[in-house]
């Protein structure tokens, strides 16, 4: 589940995370307070029975572990793996191999299910569980498919359309488990951490590709291509009905054929499915106030460090899945089995109108695009709700919420975040100077075509320098961020002998323009690829620039005229001496011209 700084209970739990008073108060005693059901933190649910009970196998030799245990706990990781094991001595259709390690050195799984593992047109379709290892309904469920496929009971769901599901992606947060993780989570009981070991959240990091959990993702991406992509999770935050939320690729998106066959054919298979099972789907739930839900919900268009909006990027269709949390673990498991199955009938009956929406897409060029959306004027939806009340909350000094556990049918306003913002020029080319040898590894991870220079090249090019710049305060996910503004200047520039040139002209162009524009939000630029440009090495001296600066104003009255606008307007900069004679050295010849100089430039 992603999380959104805007919510007013993030913020709160953010800053009492982060607070080092806080941390350096914690009481020695409240180490020892146990608490023997964490679920009784929570609010009642709603009661709940669903045809897709009947999915549940009771072969005490066939049971998944979590069937077994009646969804109370979730296996671990060696016992899933052995799971997966007795299946695939059980039949030809499933192939398990490992497509990577953890940090840890746990190798990843892959499951390959198919009726014929030698046609390599077949359509794949990639389910992903465990992200946020803590969030593991996607595992159980997929056990349970991949057994009924295997025992003949599924087997016709790859007859044309292959299954490739990847249990435990965050292999080392998954066996960093206990009772007292994801307190806002009904089960299972023992539940892994939503971070790597290194306290990296792999769902920030498509764009980026820190995690070798990651990296090993994206080579499986480029090797499958698969044509839908689900990324299995549980969600946080409000309490309402829908216990099976969805997102797919919208129509503002980088893909807007896919996403039209997401509205026309996948949408309805999947939902009707899941009603009639006895689920209620939904949209994606975002709250624009988790404290008052019915001031509205907020739509969502993903940046590239998620899977959705790397997947609108580089035309896979990607979904998003977030059970809620409220609801019972065997509820939500069930729920994922009918949107995991029901997602390969979809695949396999509209395989044709979904090839060539990617292929659509894929060739697409557009002249600009957007680097941020908005929010729209809200409309109104019909929203299965669930009732609250508000008290005042000695602790906190703040009024909380209260959910009943009670259905309630509202009108609520819907803000489609669907306002194009940044809209930017696609140029040419990117050109990458060579010695940002981790810009261009990452390029070339994601499958970005790019050519090298063999000898040095003079080429009209734009290129950009920093005006101003904002760093975080604190790193994100492993990176220290930053954004900045930019002048710009063409001119003819000599590239050196391995210079990467990165053309849009291809079908990964978009996602190469999000990386390498800077004003993108998921660019390689605001994740600090780039931030020794943002250092001095050399100096100059006061007695130094003192003479240079008086030569300088005696040979330029523009360079006069400048610096005595600048003193006249610029308080702080007059009466700062340092600033001053700084002012003076930025001007002169002696100055690093590859200071603040970002080393990507556009060719038109």
């Amino acid at each position: 589940m992603r999380s959104s700084l805007q919510w007013p209970y993030r913020a709160l739990c953010l800053s009492l995370l982060t607070s080092s008073a806080v941390l350096s108060t914690q009481i020695a005693s409240a180490k020892e307070i146990v608490f023997n059901d964490p679920a009784t933190l929570l609010p009642p649910t709603l009661k709940w029975r669903g045809a897709s009970e009947a999915l549940i196998n009771h072969d005490p030799k066939w049971q998944t572990p979590a069937e077994r245990n009646n969804f109370v706990n979730t296996p671990s990781y060696s016992e899933t793996i052995d799971y997966l094991e007795k299946l695939a001595e059980k039949s030809d259709l499933i192939k398990l191999s490992y497509f990577g390690k953890s940090t840890l050195g746990k190798p990843l799984m892959l499951v390959h299910v198919s009726s014929d593992f030698n046609a390599k047109s077949r359509p794949k379709v990639l389910a992903q569980a465990g992200i946020h290892s803590g969030e593991i309904d996607g595992k159980d469920a997929g056990l349970m498919l991949v057994r009924d496929i295997v025992l003949g009971k599924q087997a016709n769901l790859v007859e044309d359309v292959d299954l490739l599901f990847v249990p435990i992606f965050n292999a080392d947060g998954h066996e960093n488990k206990s009772k007292y993780h994801r307190v806002n989570q009904r089960g299972p009981s023992n539940m892994g951490w939503r971070a790597t070991s290194q306290n990296l959240n792999l769902n920030r990091d498509y764009a980026k590709i820190k995690s070798v959990e990651m990296a090993a993702m994206i080579k499986l991406l480029n090797k499958y291509q698969p044509s839908l992509y689900l990324d299995l999770h549980v969600t946080d935050g409000v309490d309402y009905q829908y216990d099976i939320t969805y997102g797919t690729i919208k129509s503002h998106s980088y893909s807007p054929e896919i996403a039209k066959w997401f509205d026309n054919f996948y949408r309805p298979t999947v939902d009707t499915a899941l009603s009639t099972m006895g689920h209620i789907p939904g949209d994606l739930v975002f709250a624009m106030d988790n404290r008052n839900i019915e001031k509205g919900i907020a739509g969502w268009s993903p940046g590239q460090r998620y899977s959705d909006g790397y997947g609108a990027a580089r035309h896979i269709p990607t979904v998003l899945v977030e059970n809620h949390s409220l609801k019972p673990y065997k509820q939500r498991v069930l729920g994922t089995y009918v949107l995991i199955e029901s997602s390969l009938k979809a695949v396999a009956a509209h395989q044709k109108h979904l090839s060539k929406a990617i292929a659509s897409d894929k060739s697409s060029r557009p002249d600009e695009l957007p680097l941020t959306w908005g929010y729209n004027k809200p409309r109104t939806v019909v929203f299965k709700g669930i009732t609250y009340q508000h008290f005042d909350d000695e602790i906190s000094g703040t009024q909380q919420v209260k959910w009943t556990g009670k259905a309630k049918t509202y009108q609520m306003p819907w803000f489609d975040r669907n306002v194009p913002k940044l809209i930017t020029r696609l140029p040419k080319s990117y050109w990458v100077l060579p010695q940002y040898t981790d810009a261009i590894s990452r390029l070339k991870q994601h499958g970005i075509k790019t050519k090298t220079l063999t000898a040095p090249r003079t080429i009209k090019l734009e290129g950009l320098s920093v005006t101003n710049s904002d760093f975080a305060k604190a790193p994100y996910e492993g990176e220290m961020r930053v954004k900045a503004t930019f002048n710009s200047h063409t001119s003819d520039i000599e590239l050196p002998a391995g210079s990467v040139e990165v053309s849009l002209d291809q079908s990964l162009g978009k996602l190469a323009f999000a990386l390498l524009e800077p004003q993108s939000p998921d660019s390689l630029f605001q994740w600090g690829f780039f931030n020794t440009i943002f250092q001095r090495t050399e100096y100059i001296e006061g007695y130094a620039v003192v003479p240079m600066a008086q030569q300088m104003l005696a040979q330029s009255p523009e360079l006069k005229t400048a610096f005595e606008e600048k003193m006249k307007t610029d308080k702080a900069f007059a009466d700062n001496p340092r600033a001053r004679l700084a002012w003076f050295y930025r001007q002169s010849p002696f100055y690093d011209k590859a200071h603040g100089r970002y080393p990507v430039y556009r060719q038109w």
